[in-house]
């Protein structure tokens, strides 16, 4: 993937990422709108989804990136490439889910990934971070019953909260106390690979939206 230069850092409580985006109509998104959906929550460059798409052709992939180069890119990649289960959305996750999942077809949304988020280190920016308590509600009310969300990333404090917000909400049950030794999933995410090259630790977990 062509790699596009791009500010590291972007406020998302800007005033130019306040505005959500309007609602979607999937069928002109992806060639079959029914297939069951994973939604990956700042998938950056995008490389992470585009090696989904191609190893689960009977699965749809959403990326949201609040860096509109990155998104602009990644569409273009995929374009290239001929994925039509794949689409990237430049968006603000915490301002734009709502309308995102409100347009989606019931069910479909079956598997969450936040990886590796900025992780904002100082407390006075902790509302930048993404795993807001009404960005969890949000994911609770769409996700499928038995549908999973996967957390990870290489700063335990950040994982730690992000795990803390959803035991918050009933909805959601740590499938292991313990953190994952090992990725889930059959793609490692760019900061994955680059983390675990210097022997660092990645901290994981996986919540289930369980049945009301």
């Amino acid at each position: 993937m062509n790699r596009v230069r791009v500010r590291q850092h972007v406020n998302p409580l800007g005033i130019r990422y306040q505005a959500p985006i309007d609602p979607i109509d999937w069928e002109k998104i992806y060639v079959n709108a029914n297939q069951p959906l994973l939604l990956d929550i700042g998938c950056a460059r995008g490389q992470f989804l585009i090696e989904m798409a191609q190893l689960e052709p009977n699965c749809n992939f959403l990326g949201l990136e609040i860096r509109k180069p990155l998104v602009e890119a990644a569409n273009k990649m995929r374009s290239e490439l001929g994925l039509t289960n794949l689409h990237y959305i430049f968006c603000n996750a915490n301002t734009s889910l709502k309308p995102i999942l409100s347009s989606l077809p019931t069910g479909i949304l079956q598997r969450v990934t936040i990886q590796f988020p900025d992780p904002w280190f100082k407390n006075r920016h902790a509302k930048r971070r993404v795993a807001q308590p009404e960005l969890v509600a949000e994911l609770a009310d769409s996700l499928a019953p038995g549908g999973t969300v996967f957390l990870q990333s290489d700063v335990k404090f950040v994982e730690i909260e992000m795990c803390d917000r959803f035991e918050e909400n009933s909805d959601f049950h740590r499938q292991s106390q313990e953190w994952l030794a090992e990725n889930p999933l059959p793609v490692a995410t760019e900061r994955e690979l680059f983390t675990l090259g210097k022997n660092e630790p990645v901290y994981r977990a996986v919540f289930e939206r369980v049945r009301s």
